[in-house]
């Protein structure tokens, strides 16, 4: 008996200026889900509308009512959303809330963790309220008088200035000197209107993707990153040569449980789903595991991080993607 196989969306693209980062990601999951299981259907949600693309060029528009599209008069909807979009609004809760409200399920975190690990200075609230090692920070928005000198009495140098809201290390400065303060906070504000401010915090950089597989939160191999920059910046990210990414991390067995450890706490913490990937500074002397940042919709180019963490634990893309279009369907 043949067995109807499911209909995908799988969405790309972005309102922000990570759509370049989403469209990268699309190639690596459009090569590797399995069509012999599913019926694949790229959907780019740009700022002039959302399209299905059944080739590089052609669009057709999507009827936001129930998220369908009409072609030589035949009707077609999804059974379940496969994300891929970086930045909003695919990250931040606003694509998974239309979702919910049209009763489809998507791979990705609901609406309340995303919204939450969008907003850095959320997340670490979060996670230091449930005994989770965090930089300190200040936040800011745009209307507020900020005075560089109380800032500095507050943090000490070296100190990191990040949009508040986003991702790709887009718009951050790592600030060594006071005098450049001024000029990390206008870089931040023209990518949005709140900015943090992190105390630098020395050590290991690693970071993991935990997902879950058949109902177990599921841990991936570590990575170590090593910057070939002062810090792992968007040149460091996605320029080739630029960062050392060393899968499985070399580290020893103690610090490698502790870094699981934490990740499946603050994936059960934020009620994750589907995969995400979350980024540690371990500081070896203090023996604790600094968490950065939940990246809820990590990258999934060739060369990017969750990747090599799935070949490294012996299995395939096209598998993995299929644990995370099931584990959504199951939870429909």
């Amino acid at each position: 008996m043949l067995t109807m196989k499911k209909k995908i969306a799988f969405v790309t693209g972005g309102y922000s200026g990570e759509a370049v980062i989403s469209y990268e990601s699309a190639k690596t999951i459009e090569a590797q889900v399995d069509r012999d299981q599913y019926d694949l259907f790229r959907i780019d949600i740009r700022p002039d509308g959302w399209f299905y693309n059944p080739a590089p060029g052609e669009n057709i528009l999507i009827d936001k009512n129930d998220f369908s599209f009409s072609q030589s008069g035949i009707k077609t909807t999804f059974d379940a959303v496969l994300c891929g979009i970086h930045g909003t609004p695919g990250e931040d809760g606003k694509l998974q809330g239309y979702f919910e409200l049209i009763g489809l399920p998507y791979t990705a975190c609901d609406v309340a963790c995303s919204a939450i690990t969008f907003n850095k200075r959320f997340t670490v609230a979060v996670a230091a309220f449930s005994g989770i090692p965090v930089s300190r920070s200040l936040h800011f928005y745009k209307d507020d008088v900020i005075h560089p000198e109380k800032v500095l009495k507050e943090l000490k140098l070296p100190l990191f200035v990040k949009p508040n809201n986003g991702g790709s290390s887009i718009g951050m400065s790592k600030v060594t000197e006071s005098r450049q303060l001024e000029a990390a906070l206008l870089k931040a504000f023209k990518e949005d209107d709140q900015i943090i401010i992190e105390e630098f915090i020395s050590g290991i950089e690693l970071t993991i993707g935990v997902y879950k597989n058949a109902g177990e939160i599921t841990t991936l191999p570590i990575t170590e990153i090593r910057s070939k920059k002062d810090f792992f910046d968007y040149e460091a990210k996605y320029t080739t040569g630029m960062a050392e990414e060393i899968t499985p991390a070399p580290v020893e067995d103690n610090i490698a449980e502790l870094i699981r450890t934490q990740a499946k706490k603050l994936y059960h913490l934020f009620n994750c789903k589907g995969v995400v990937r979350i980024d540690f500074i371990y500081n070896p002397e203090e023996h604790k595991a600094y968490m950065l940042e939940i990246n809820t919709v990590p990258g999934q180019s060739a060369n990017s991080l969750v990747p090599q963490q799935v070949k490294a634990a012996g299995t395939t893309l096209k598998a993995f993607y299929s644990t995370l279009i099931e584990s959504c369907l199951k939870d429909k």
